[in-house]
């Protein structure tokens, strides 16, 4: 059993222990200085206001810079758009230069295909070779409708189609009228002949059909003979 000696040591102790924790003892140079400590205060607060500007600094530069690429990349975007259209128009130009080339050549190919079919040797001349030529020209036609036949798919892979224009209203936009005439049994402004056949490209004009336009309230006239 404890002692009451025993006790009354251990509440000595006890109270020393409370007294020891709660006034501990500061020297004079110890004491906390308010004044320095609001100073300290004061420059930790100065420079973080100093890192929060330099901070801030940083983002408005970095800014500045990704707006500069972002206007370089439209830039380039546009003249890079730019470029490529005119690259594409040169190309169509070639191109309808070329096609143009191609129904010349096309519309001679069809108007030999037509004396040849059209073609009658002399029943009084060759006589001895009337046989030879008329089968000679049978195959030159075959050969030259061939080759007609060949010529039509070409320029349909390209997208060229002929202008529909016999028996229909003049239209400005893919035909020029070279030639009137006046039939009073047919409507005004309708087509009467194809002269020269018309191509689009693509859906636009690349020759203007040829054509001879009936006008009831005219008369005759021809642009060319």
């Amino acid at each position: 059993m404890t002692t009451e000696t025993q006790k009354n040591a251990l509440l000595e102790e006890f109270q020393q222990f409370l007294q020891q924790g709660a006034s501990p003892d500061f020297s004079p140079d110890e004491q906390p200085d308010l004044n320095t400590l609001l100073m300290e205060m004061t420059g930790l607060k100065t420079e973080v206001k100093a890192e929060s500007r330099q901070f801030k600094n940083t983002l408005d530069t970095l800014g500045t810079a990704l707006a500069a690429v972002q206007e370089d990349n439209k830039a380039l975007a546009d003249e890079l758009r730019a470029s490529s259209e005119r690259m594409q128009k040169r190309q169509d130009e070639a191109m309808r230069t070329l096609l143009l080339e191609m129904v010349d050549i096309y519309d001679r190919l069809l108007g030999s295909l037509e004396v040849l079919r059209n073609y009658r040797p002399a029943a009084a001349l060759f006589r001895r070779s009337r046989k030879k030529d008329v089968e000679f020209i049978r195959q030159l036609q075959q050969g030259q409708a061939m080759t007609a036949r060949r010529f039509t798919q070409l320029l349909q892979r390209h997208q060229v189609t002929p202008v529909d224009c016999i028996d229909r209203q003049f239209d400005p936009v893919t035909m020029h009228a070279v030639e009137t005439d006046c039939d009073p049994e047919r409507e005004n402004a309708i087509v009467l002949e194809e002269l020269r056949r018309g191509f689009l490209f693509r859906g636009l004009v690349l020759r203007l059909a040829e054509v001879r336009v009936n006008k009831t309230d005219y008369k005759v006239t021809k642009s060319h003979e």
